[in-house]
């Protein structure tokens, strides 16, 4: 569990943590979750009629979080059992005639932003301005824990979850991966991207216990597919097999699967093969108390290369998360989600 702050939430209060300790404190839940064996971004969570398909965390206005907040978020709603994906601050759901419940408490998200500051040039005297980010901590509530909303965000009741399709393409993710235009082949029980070769090694659809485990698996490798030096150039350095680099990548790709499930309405399983990442992926997290903020980012704009190659899709900016409520008009405009 977060931290809450004093004061009423959806204030200022709510943001005033600084950014070592809410970068120190993310890292340490997720770190924990995967010294019990869990990838936290893997599991059951529901959503409206979803069922047990995973969906992204959604704004009041119905746009999704994106980067570490998707993270931040689905934590939240399994470990307080919320069924709703949407999330506001305390100030929204009054606006909306709502009034959080007595002994509630809110959940943490970040935002990040860019602001300016004039600093002294050592060597010549002369004063220039200098790009400073920085990072706040504000409150939401899922509406689970609201009462008196709109008709609009009311929770459905509980149905059994749809059976999963069997191994036959699922028609939108077919048409997802083929707009690509990855150089994809059938063959063999192993699922990999070949950088030298720029191709994409998949087990046919019929090796897979379901299609969904298909679309999945191969989402992963496409998050790979996007590393290649002329798409997104991303490296971290690695040099060989396990290294850190490696470790690095193997998380940007999990997290990129994830997000991608959710996009595409496809349940995400875990995948038996990766299991032994997880101490790796520990020993980087503990080693950096920013990487998880910098593998969410990638994760999310390896994402957002995957959707600009579909049909009608237009170039858009990098992923913000904008500022919530007027106790951030003071900040800058200018926001963006955790990167490296």
């Amino acid at each position: 569990m977060t931290k809450q702050t004093k004061g009423k939430p959806g204030t200022a209060a709510a943001a005033s943590a600084s950014a070592p300790d809410a970068y120190a404190r993310i890292t340490t839940r997720i770190v924990a979750d995967l010294e019990q064996g869990v990838r936290p971004w893997c599991k059951p969570w529901s959503g409206d009629q979803l069922g047990a398909r995973v969906t992204r965390p959604r704004r009041v206005n119905g746009k999704p979080y994106s980067g570490i907040n998707t993270l931040l978020l689905w934590l939240e709603a399994v470990e307080k059992g919320h069924r709703s994906p949407t999330w506001m601050t305390y100030r929204q759901a009054q606006e909306l005639g709502g009034q959080v419940r007595r002994g509630e408490r809110g959940s943490q998200v970040v935002y990040m932003g860019e602001t300016t500051k004039r600093r002294q040039d050592d060597s010549t005297g002369e004063e220039r301005e200098e790009g400073v980010r920085f990072l706040k901590t504000y409150t939401v509530f899922n509406v689970g824990q609201i009462d008196g909303l709109p008709d609009a965000f009311a929770i459905p009741p509980v149905t059994d979850a749809p059976a999963l399709p069997g191994p036959a393409p699922i028609e939108h993710a077919e048409a997802f991966f083929a707009a690509t235009r990855a150089d994809i082949r059938h063959g063999g029980v192993q699922a990999f991207y070949h950088a030298g070769a720029d191709h994409i090694g998949m087990p046919p659809l019929a090796a897979f216990r379901d299609a969904e485990s298909y679309y999945a698996t191969l989402g992963h490798e496409a998050c790979h597919w996007t590393r290649h030096p002329s798409r997104l150039d991303r490296s971290f350095g690695r040099k060989r097999w396990g290294d850190e680099g490696y470790a690095r990548e193997e998380l940007v790709a999990e997290l990129g699967a994830a997000f991608l499930a959710a996009d595409l309405g496809l349940t995400l399983e875990p995948r038996e093969d990766h299991a032994a990442y997880i101490a790796d992926w520990i020993e980087v997290l503990k080693g950096d108390k920013r990487a998880i903020f910098s593998a969410a980012a990638h994760a999310e704009r390896a994402v957002k290369f995957l959707h600009g190659l579909q049909p009608g899709a237009t170039a858009e900016a990098e992923a913000s998360e904008p500022e919530p409520e007027a106790e951030h008009r003071a900040a800058p405009a200018r926001s963006f989600e955790a990167a490296a």
